[in-house]
């Protein structure tokens, strides 16, 4: 499982050009599944987002985390993760998980942020074309992977 997790001030995921999903301030994070992921990836996943610490504390250093600061998570199932273009121009995505599995891993990690971790998720639509507007904060972009 990998994953690209920015901390935002906010985002908007629409489908068609109707919002579907929308967080304040938190993080979204872009999450690829592979072939060899299971339920136990989806667990450390979901771990990671819900402990890393990427937000500032009183002192300025980052070390707070989405649950410390009560933010939210945008989960948006993103294939892409695992396009190899290491030989020509056009990527393979033969290491991207088939969407029959990769769809139930994507539903676990939120399922588990919301439900173990607590903390308030909203997702994309799997598989479709989406668009994505976000506020990134700091930047701050996070590569991850388990």
């Amino acid at each position: 499982m990998r994953a690209v997790i920015q901390r935002v001030k906010g985002a908007v995921l629409s489908v068609g050009g109707a919002a579907v999903s929308e967080i304040g301030a938190g993080l979204a994070v872009y999450l690829g599944v592979t072939h060899a992921d299971t339920p136990a990836s989806a667990a450390a996943m979901a771990k990671k987002i819900a402990q890393l610490r990427v937000f500032e504390d009183e002192a300025g250093k980052m070390n707070r985390s989405v649950l410390d600061t009560g933010g939210e998570v945008l989960l948006i199932s993103q294939f892409t993760l695992y396009g190899d273009a290491r030989r020509g121009n056009r990527p393979s995505f033969t290491e991207a998980a088939r969407p029959e599995h990769a769809e139930p891993l994507y539903m676990e990690v939120a399922r588990l942020l919301r439900e173990e971790w607590g903390v308030p998720v909203r997702t994309g639509v799997f598989g479709a074309d989406m668009q994505i507007a976000q506020q990134n904060d700091g930047p701050v972009t996070i590569a991850y992977e388990c």
